[in-house]
């Protein structure tokens, strides 16, 4: 039914104007089908070029760029226009896979540059082993292997495959297996150089050293302060055979106390003789003090005009008696007595006496810990049990002692005389008190090795610099001695080092600062040291001496004695007596 409204004569123009409209869009839609069958020909042709010059990773990079739009399509002239157009929907679905990579193709490009990162590091380290010659026939090759275990394992058919230029999906499966080959040798990769790191990093190598060199030095310092401390045992031992000595010397004092007592009897007016050549000589060992007396008798010249005052302990005094009525020592003449019969030495005259008494002192040397007794390793000496003993005291009373004499010759009970020395008694003294070898040379044995400088006492009175001198063959000047009031200025210092604050224990820092300035060097040949520590000295110079000392921890009369310097004290040992060869002294 028409609608009444619209005119009749404008139904034509209406439907000429909808016909028209259709016809275009039909005309479009051709248009526009024939140019996409077109389009797609065309890029199959440019992918098939594409893989011929790198594959998809060419054309994803041209995308990435914005380059697509610069490519120029052309059609397959082989195949024609049927066979491009029949095959334009598969390079439609072949190009959309390539443009959507598979998923798995990361993974196995990272899978690939972890092997080949890896490898070259190999190469890397096993050039560097070449280059440093560290183990290198070891390293090169242990690293060579690694880098061709990774080149191997990626030309293995199954996996080269994998890394193809075709686009066809990845298996799965065999990306897992090559990432499971692969980290199996990055970890073997990774040990290897972990285990030869410190190899190739000089400062690993520096550290490592360095923590080796302080642990060595903590051993080292541990070492050497039980060795101090056994080398102190070893030294202030009493051997079997000294012991048996002893035992047996005082069996036959009180056997015979007829023939060794001196009690009532007078004293020998040769005794007290100025006139003759004194010896003073304080020793608790009963061997060592007969060698000093039987090796300075056999080469003095006159030995009858020699006379030696033996002081001992009570202990030994029975021993030292019978020891030195035995033989007649060439004519000389051999005073034995006990500290304990010089009645002023007692703790109210003597300091060092008054000091043992006190509980510090009896502390220091009595700890029994090892960690408490080597505590002060640079002066573990201080803590020989003979400076407890009022018998190396005694050489600072001598003027008390012997108050008749005028000069004196002091002797330590480790030395061997080997010439006359009434040498000594010729010397113009010049006034001073004490004649004695200088032990100084460079900057050892200087004042200041001994003493404490930073005492304003000690460093306002003394020259840190000032030479020492030596203790066991001092040639004193009794008369000097007394006009200086050397013992009163002995004793002024050793009340001051009340508290061990001005040196350490000993007799020579002590006899250093008395004598400071009344001391009159002798020459060197008179006596030479070092015998009981120190191995280098030469035979020349101890064929040459007057007197060898065996000062140090290795006493001659002990098995840790140097044995081309035992010679020298041996035969000044009477092992033809029987007491002796009883014993097996020696042996």
């Amino acid at each position: 039914m028409v609608n009444p409204r619209i005119p009749l004569s404008r139904i034509p123009t209406f439907k000429l104007f909808t016909s028209a409209i259709t016809l275009a869009l039909c005309t479009f839609f051709v248009l526009s089908f024939l140019f996409t069958t077109h389009s797609y020909s065309s890029h199959q042709h440019h992918f098939t070029l594409g893989e011929k010059f790198g594959g998809v990773g060419l054309v994803s990079d041209l995308i990435a760029r914005g380059q697509m739009g610069r490519i120029r399509f052309f059609p397959d002239p082989v195949k024609g226009s049927e066979g491009g157009i029949s095959h334009g929907f598969e390079s439609i679905r072949r190009s959309i896979l390539a443009l959507k990579t598979d998923p798995l193709k990361p993974r196995l490009d990272q899978i690939r540059k972890q092997a080949d990162d890896h490898r070259s590091l190999a190469l890397v380290y096993a050039s560097y082993a070449r280059k440093l010659k560290l183990e290198s026939s070891k390293l090169v090759r242990i690293f060579a292997e690694l880098s061709v275990n990774f080149s191997d394992l990626m030309k293995k058919p199954q996996y080269r495959t994998l890394f193809s230029s075709d686009a066809s999906p990845v298996d799965e499966s065999v990306v897992r297996q090559l990432e499971k080959e692969v980290k199996e040798r990055i970890k073997t990769t990774r040990q290897v150089i972990g285990d030869a790191k410190e190899s190739f990093d000089n400062q690993l190598k520096i550290q490592k050293l360095k923590d080796t060199i302080f642990s060595v030095n903590e051993q080292l310092t541990k070492a050497k302060k039980q060795g101090a401390f056994s080398s102190l045992i070893a030294a202030k031992s009493i051997p079997k055979s000294l012991h048996c000595l002893s035992m047996r010397l005082m069996e036959e004092r009180i056997a015979h106390p007829e023939k060794y007592t001196t009690e009532g009897k007078p004293t020998p007016p040769e005794v007290e003789d100025p006139n003759l050549y004194h010896y003073a000589l304080f020793s608790d060992n009963v061997v060592a003090a007969s060698v000093v007396v039987n090796s300075a008798t056999k080469n003095a010249k006159e030995p009858w005009k020699h006379v030696f005052h033996v002081v001992t302990d009570k202990m030994n005094l029975g021993a030292m008696q019978v020891m030195f009525k035995l033989k007649d020592y060439n004519g000389a003449h051999i005073e034995v007595k006990a500290v304990e019969d010089y009645k002023f030495l007692n703790s109210s005259y003597v300091p060092v006496l008054k000091q043992l008494e006190s509980a510090n002192l009896q502390r220091f040397y009595f700890e029994n810990k090892l960690e408490n007794a080597t505590k002060d390793t640079n002066n573990m000496k201080f803590r020989n049990p003979k400076y407890l003993s009022i018998l190396n005291h005694l050489r600072f009373y001598l003027p008390e002692m012997y108050p008749k004499l005028h000069k004196i010759l002091f002797l330590d009970d480790d030395i061997v005389v080997q010439k006359d020395l009434t040498g000594l008694w010729k010397i113009d003294m010049d006034g001073k008190v004490n004649g004695a070898v200088e032990t100084c040379f460079g900057s050892f044995h200087r004042y200041a090795q001994y003493m404490n400088f930073s005492h304003p006492l000690i460093k306002a009175k003394f020259s840190p610099k000032a030479c020492a001198w030596a203790y066991g063959m001092n040639f004193f000047d009794l008369d000097a001695w007394r006009r200086e009031k050397c013992t009163e200025e002995y004793h002024y210092w050793q009340n001051l080092n009340e508290n061990r604050t001005l040196w350490k224990l000993g007799t020579l820092p002590p006899g250093l600062i008395t004598y400071y300035s009344t001391t009159k060097p002798l020459d060197k040949s008179w006596h030479v040291l070092g015998l009981g520590y120190n191995p280098s000295i030469s035979m020349d110079e101890i064929n040459n001496a007057a007197v060898v000392h065996f000062n140090g921890n290795m006493k001659p009369w002990l098995d840790i004695a140097m044995a081309q310097f035992k010679p020298l004290w041996t035969k000044y040992v009477d092992y033809e007596l029987d007491f002796v060869q009883a014993c097996n002294f020696g042996i």
